[in-house]
């Protein structure tokens, strides 16, 4: 039978404690495994009384144990709450031959990286814009409200992205397990996937913000619009290179804080040699990307964090007015959280 418990965990989301639903995994029954690694792994299950299909997460033993799952756990119910663009959270299982604790979470469907990695090669771009639009307005709304809840996830990447299995109409966010609290103290450390980490990050500024997903959606949205990752390096010096061949080398005008750390004293020989001017539209033309597009994807990959457009101030820009001219109608449970003017939604075709 289930219970409840009071989960602390340590750099907690919010200021309330949580209490969440506490079971055991003899009341699932396992049908396929969805992904395996050095974190764990993460599995498909039924839940027995229910027929609800969920996604159960068992971390390896090399990563902190029960404190590191009641950790995500916190971050996963505070950010999940209210908001369709996050995975649900449905609560704490226990092994009872092993006493491990596993995350129990909505059943959404395949990866957002499964998914473009499916598509026919060559395709391009692999999604129309207005397909486009629709995922980035629902995974900005998302982390809209998870910054609202003071939380950064800090490795928002397709991967960590799942796509509703039923028509595909919605995306949410998933795998909370390198997300921190705004509330605590900096410094902060590096965290994520190299190629979708923030400048200021990959710099080592120490108090960092929720900039850096927005960073990360801006990555994101390059990468469905082309069909690749815009920045690729081997090392935090290469990807710096890698993204300031694309965007220019930052000055004292665009970003002050830049020409002050370790990285620019110890490269400003070959960084004179790097465009000082952004060549980010030659990557994203007018035929493949719309100049209000352009205005919301170049706004979320400005390398200056504090001139970086936000998730609440994307969301306002005029390119996601067009939204409500998709085909596909939403699921029930996203449409009840659009503004009146949205519609009907499409966010990935078949």
């Amino acid at each position: 039978m289930a219970s409840c418990v009071e989960a602390a965990a340590v750099g907690r989301p919010t200021r309330k404690r949580m209490r969440v639903a506490m079971g055991t995994t003899e009341d699932y029954e396992e049908i396929c495994r969805l992904g395996e690694g050095a974190f764990g792994a993460v599995i498909k299950a039924r839940h027995r009384a229910t027929g609800r299909p969920v996604a159960i997460k068992h971390l390896g033993a090399v990563l902190g144990g029960h404190a590191t799952l009641l950790r995500e756990a916190q971050f996963l119910e505070a950010c999940g709450r209210d908001n369709p663009f996050v995975a649900g959270f449905r609560g704490l299982a226990r092994n009872p031959a092993t006493m491990a604790l596993c995350l129990v979470m909505e059943f959404v469907g395949p990866s957002l990286d499964d998914l473009l990695s499916q598509r026919p090669s060559g395709s391009s771009p692999p999604l129309p814009e207005a397909t486009v639009r629709a995922a980035m307005w629902q995974l900005l709304s998302g982390a809209e409200k998870m910054h609202r809840h003071r939380v950064i996830h800090r490795d928002i990447k397709p991967s960590n992205i799942l796509v509703g299995a039923s028509g595909r109409s919605v995306v949410k966010i998933c795998d909370f397990g390198l997300a921190m609290s705004m509330d605590e103290r900096p410094p902060y450390e590096q965290a994520g996937t190299l190629c979708y980490m923030a400048p200021e990050m990959l710099l080592e500024k120490p108090d960092y913000d929720e900039s850096v997903d927005a960073w990360s959606l801006g990555c994101v949205m390059a990468e469905l619009i082309n069909g690749w990752s815009p920045f690729q390096g081997l090392n935090e010096e290469g990807q710096l290179f890698a993204i300031f061949d694309v965007l220019g080398v930052p000055d004292d005008t665009t970003w002050p804080w830049f020409s002050s750390t370790t990285f620019a004293a110890m490269w400003m020989p070959e960084l004179d040699s790097v465009p000082r001017r952004s060549l980010l539209r030659e990557h994203f033309p007018e035929t493949t990307l719309s100049e209000e597009g352009f205005e919301v994807l170049s706004g979320l990959l400005t390398c200056n964090p504090e001139k970086r457009l936000t998730a609440a101030a994307a969301l306002k820009h005029p390119w996601f007015a067009k939204i409500d001219a998709l085909e596909l109608p939403m699921r029930e449970e996203v449409a009840s959280a659009l503004p009146r003017r949205v519609k009907r939604l499409r966010v990935l075709c078949p």
